[in-house]
């Protein structure tokens, strides 16, 4: 499906002209932040035409043709077009095999994208350093957790200026107790391979569930979408946020585990618009309900604070930045983070434990948003097992 909205693109053309003057006019420049341990990465469309981007000191240099590149993806024209516009993303387009690796390893397009972002769309690139400040001009705090009933303009700006809120004590103990019933209702209906859940094994070889995607069956959990409170802190992002309704129905409940070896459960550093879309999705809002509580032992949420104005290059699953902030959290608080946030689900710390974090989560985001593709979700690509399973992005580029 052609990239619509946008004059098409010659290949060619596009990388001896427009290309090549803006990265000469300062987004080569841009590029280069992301660049180091970088080697060079040729595209190739089906027709042999190809070009390289080789790394340099001070920015790209671009190559017509791909001989003496160290890693060849092959990709067709509309996929490269829809990576030009942040349609679409590498992780996205190697998850729905619709690139193929030639020569050298398919993970340094993974690596490559912030730069290419840089280069394409002129989008900066993370810089931790970079301070947060508060309206006064002071140093914001990353940790900060807010009350139900505080100021909002000192909500929206920390939002904004983080890319997160977390908000203490937004559901009382007798609704979070409805909630978890029926978590556990539909925690004891899931169907491995519906396409409705997510599975993992542990160590052991147990099958183990880790999210379903159709809260909404339930009547209660039903609810979160136009409840009063969550809207509020909706609204502190943008007034006409309304409900979106990606995998299953809208509302996805997440059910930690310790053990998980095979599997996404336990969710590396990532944004939610990663497997494509951002142009044409973002800002959205993505709101996690607690229903236990929130601590590195039974399973936290990490967050890269102010990370959803740039670019983050892939990162190690195990490593946590100095600057990162972990959610500590209780039964009936709340999350807040914009999509494109950098963020993580590291795995429980403890094995010993009865019971592991739960969370009910919603989306918002434009009414205008849309699948460049015609499909409901995105994330449709990443069901390609019938035991249920989510391949992690390591296993999908040893086989591309």
């Amino acid at each position: 499906m052609a990239v619509t909205g946008f004059k098409p693109l010659d290949f060619d053309g596009f990388h001896e002209g427009e290309l090549t003057t803006k990265s000469a006019g300062g987004r080569g420049a841009l590029a280069a932040k992301a660049l180091d341990g970088l080697r060079s990465l040729a595209f190739r469309l089906p027709d042999g035409a190809a070009w390289t981007y080789r790394p340099a000191e001070r920015g790209v240099v671009l190559e017509r043709g791909d001989a003496g590149a160290d890693t060849v993806i092959a990709i067709d024209h509309d996929s490269w077009e829809g990576l030009v516009h942040d349609y679409e993303s590498a992780p996205g387009l190697l998850y729905g095999s619709r690139v193929s690796c030639l020569r050298g390893d398919a993970l340094q397009f993974v690596l490559w994208e912030p730069a290419l972002r840089a280069l394409y769309q002129g989008r900066p690139i993370y810089d931790p350093s970079k301070p947060l400040l508060e309206r006064d001009g002071t140093a914001l705090d990353p940790t900060r957790a807010f009350a139900l009933d505080d100021d909002a303009d000192e909500m929206r700006h920390f939002l904004r200026s983080t890319g997160y809120l977390v908000v203490r004590g937004v559901f009382g103990a007798d609704e979070v107790a409805t909630f978890a019933h029926e978590a556990a209702a539909l925690r004891a209906e899931a169907v491995k391979g519906d396409r409705l859940s997510w599975w993992s094994k542990n160590a052991g070889g147990e099958e183990i569930l880790c999210r379903v995607t159709r809260g909404a069956d339930k009547p209660m959990l039903a609810t979160l979408f136009g409840n009063p409170r969550i809207r509020r802190f909706v609204e502190l992002a943008a007034p006409a946020f309304v409900p979106r309704f990606g995998e299953g129905n809208g509302v996805t409940v997440i059910y930690k585990n310790s053990g998980v070896t095979e599997g996404l459960s336990d969710l590396p550093w990532h944004r939610d618009c990663g497997l494509g879309g951002h142009a044409l999705m973002c800002p959205m809002l993505i709101c996690s309900t607690f229903l236990t509580p929130v601590n590195p032992d039974v399973g936290d949420l990490v967050f890269l604070p102010g990370s959803h104005r740039s670019s983050c290059g892939y990162m190690d699953p195990s490593v946590v930045p100095p600057n990162a902030v972990h959610v500590v959290a209780q039964p009936g608080d709340l999350t807040v983070h914009y999509s494109d946030v950098m963020h993580a689900a590291p795995p429980p710390l403890r094995s010993d434990l009865a019971q592991y974090r739960i969370s009910a989560v919603t989306d918002y985001g434009r009414s205008d948003a849309r699948n460049h593709r015609g499909e409901q979700s995105y994330n449709e690509i990443l069901h390609q097992r019938d035991d249920g399973q989510i391949e992690h992005l390591a296993g999908v580029v040893r086989r591309t």
